[in-house]
């Protein structure tokens, strides 16, 4: 079955977002239909993600997003974004809005359109708020957000808590997976050899992990938004919940509670499994 897919990323700060997207370009089984872009310089973000696609040869729709949460708070923006693409304003991105784009393409298809959203939730949230009929047309979100294991806020939730609350409030079909889940993961050296090999896309991917680990000064990293994108497409490497509901607080604080929603957390993941099978997706998708 060919899962028709919408990515919506903050790509550019934590290298998880481009890895995901590879990810997605290295899965036969994903008609890739677009991305969007959100939080801070989203023109930047997209011509990022338009350079990825290229790397891969692919032809990618990259439509820029919401650079600013829904309510007045300072956007985070760790600096190094876009920093090894010398040449990236030479990438043309596409006009539009990523609220209408997201809208548009999810209409058109009914319950045949899923949403992998790995950024701030303010695209969506702009999105359910324009067409309320966007949460009952969209088959599913899969979200990379939250903790569901302590009151510790996760970075996109807390970055824009009013969009994750209207979100996780529209009644959408939803498959969320928090920072307790793809915390377990590592990506090591010995992975980061096996994605640099991978022709001009695992060269790029791997001077960006590289660049992350020298922000963070370690030598692994947690590929958070990877791991997101595979509960959709590898859902047998992982454990979730029944469905109910998911509320969010004021500083970006998740909570999970069994009944009366359509949400499902992930409780647990096949951990080795999922690093093996992150990397021999993006390894695939070299052209």
């Amino acid at each position: 079955m060919i899962a028709r897919v919408i990515f919506d990323t903050d790509i550019g700060s934590d290298v998880d977002d481009a890895l995901a997207l590879a990810v997605l370009l290295g899965s036969p089984e994903v008609d890739l239909l677009g991305c969007t872009t959100v939080y801070g310089d989203t023109l930047l973000r997209a011509r990022l993600a338009k350079r990825f696609a290229r790397l891969a040869g692919r032809s990618l729709t990259v439509v820029p997003g919401a650079a600013d949460p829904l309510t007045a708070r300072p956007v985070w923006w760790a600096g190094h974004e876009g920093a090894l693409f010398p040449d990236l304003g030479d990438e043309q991105v596409d006009d539009g809005d990523a609220a209408a784009y997201l809208i548009d393409r999810v209409s058109r298809a009914p319950g045949q359109v899923d949403v992998v959203a790995v950024g701030p939730l303010t695209d969506l949230a702009r999105a359910i708020t324009a067409a309320p009929s966007f949460a009952r047309d969209v088959r599913r979100l899969w979200i990379m957000g939250g903790r569901f294991d302590g009151p510790e806020p996760e970075h996109n939730f807390r970055s824009d808590p009013e969009a994750a609350a209207v979100v996780f409030g529209s009644g959408a079909a939803i498959t969320v997976t928090g920072l307790e889940i793809t915390t377990q993961v590592r990506l090591g050296a010995a992975d980061v050899s096996a994605i640099g090999a991978a022709g001009p896309l695992g060269s790029a991917l791997k001077a960006e992990i590289e660049q992350w680990w020298r922000v963070r000064n370690t030598e692994w990293n947690n590929p958070h938004d990877p791991i997101a994108v595979l509960t959709l497409l590898a859902p047998g490497l992982f454990t979730s919940s029944p469905d109910g509901r998911v509320t969010v607080g004021g500083d970006g604080s998740s909570a999970f509670s069994p009944g009366g929603g359509r949400t499902r957390i992930i409780t647990s993941a096949r951990t080795g499994e999922v690093a093996r099978e992150i990397v021999r997706r993006i390894v695939a998708a070299a052209p």
